[in-house]
């Protein structure tokens, strides 16, 4: 009695084991994977921004509703747009946006899914140029996003230091521009005449486009493939259906 008693016990024992071993590796040993992660996000309206509302933008909206359709929740994270570049290119599984997909940034990262194109101009408030070498000729001082594509942009095009102004994104520029600091802004258009709304009634040069590129949702290089699909094909779904224009036009055409 007294040895079936022990052997209930040793047996018990194992089995108690064998169901904590379980629990520590289970969710390796299955493949779970996790279902939240960090979005990095540049304060950019009308295409990406913060508020207290739940209002995210245009790019903003369509990647929480295609995380939300995929499954999974994300921690909205907002720092210098150049900072969280690195901190995305360095991570492991950390998403982005809005980040145009250039040359320059290939290789950095993995691109999930374009969300909307954007073009990009010369704004002024007294001269309009018509071609960038004009644009060269005429701006001392040009305002442009710290890390922007269109800072890479203004530098590979041949534009000095001394007229490139880089301020960090989520900085007003509108300001710079109104209290004569810079001479230009060289912005996304949708982005500028959302800005320009809130701060001037004055009428603003603007220049034919140069420079046009699709807004993504990118992710580390590092990145789990079964996240990648998922929210790729969450966006596709997006387009699909209508909802990703019915963004775009609920931003671009409000008054």
């Amino acid at each position: 009695m007294t040895h079936m008693s022990q052997s209930l016990r040793q047996r018990g024992a194992l089995i108690l084991t064998m169901l904590l071993a379980l629990m520590v590796w289970g969710p390796s040993v299955s493949g779970a994977e996790s279902r939240s992660f960090d979005l990095y996000i540049a304060e950019a309206p009308p295409l990406s921004m913060l508020e207290q509302t739940g209002l995210h933008g245009i790019v903003g909206d369509a990647t929480s509703e295609a995380a939300t359709r995929a499954g999974y929740t994300l921690h909205f994270i907002e720092v210098p747009w150049a900072r969280a570049q690195q901190s995305v290119r360095k991570g492991v599984d950390k998403l982005i946006i809005p980040l145009s997909r250039t040359p320059e940034r290939e290789a950095d990262y993995i691109w999930i899914a374009p969300i909307m194109t954007m073009d990009r101009a010369f704004f002024s408030l007294h001269t309009r140029v018509e071609t960038l070498q004009q644009a060269r000729e005429t701006f001392a001082r040009i305002a442009v996003g710290r890390g922007s594509a269109q800072e890479q942009k203004l530098r590979a095009e041949g534009f000095g230091d001394n007229q490139i102004y880089p301020f960090e994104i989520g900085e007003n520029p509108a300001q710079l521009l109104l209290m004569g600091r810079v001479d230009a802004w060289f912005n996304g258009i949708p982005e500028t005449q959302s800005i320009w709304r809130k701060v001037s009634t004055q009428p603003l040069q603007v220049s034919p486009v140069f420079m046009s590129t699709d807004l993504y949702l990118a992710c580390s290089r590092n990145c789990n493939a079964t996240l990648v699909r998922k929210l790729r094909a969450a966006v596709e779904g997006l387009r699909k259906d209508g909802t990703l224009e019915r963004m775009r036009k609920s931003y671009l055409d409000a008054p």
